[in-house]
């Protein structure tokens, strides 16, 4: 297990790539829309991990609540795991609540949050590769 992303929900995807992409010098190795979350995403790989930027489609989602409420900034942290249901297992049987229902995105990855009530005020990703 290890962080795969962290997360930043951002208004303007090109002012954020300026900085993480222009002044950092990571590279953009994917961007595409996430239809089934509302999001245009650009991930950034920086060691064994990456930065992933979050841009709301529309202001109403959870991304664009969450910039409203909040204002831009880390939304959450990624672990990837080898097994997501024997994850969910584990924690559940700790007392930690999912956020809903294991999802799969098209390109087959798998994945669930697990309530902030859970980590200690942190959104977490559990991230399955097919």
């Amino acid at each position: 297990m290890h962080i795969h992303h962290i997360a930043v929900a951002v208004n303007d995807l090109e002012a954020a790539l300026q900085f993480y992409r222009d002044a950092l010098g990571l590279e953009v190795t994917e961007r595409t829309e996430v239809a089934v979350e509302g999001v245009e995403i650009a991930c950034l790989p920086m060691g064994e991990s990456e930065i992933e930027l979050l841009r709301p489609l529309d202001p109403e989602n959870s991304i664009g609540k969450f910039i409203e409420k909040r204002g831009e900034g880390i939304h959450h942290i990624c672990v990837l795991v080898e097994d997501i249901e024997s994850a969910v297992a584990q924690l559940e049987a700790q007392g930690a609540r999912m956020t809903g229902e294991i999802r799969t995105r098209d390109n087959g990855t798998r994945y669930v949050f697990v309530h902030p009530k859970s980590t200690r005020g942190v959104l977490m990703e559990l991230y399955q590769k097919p």
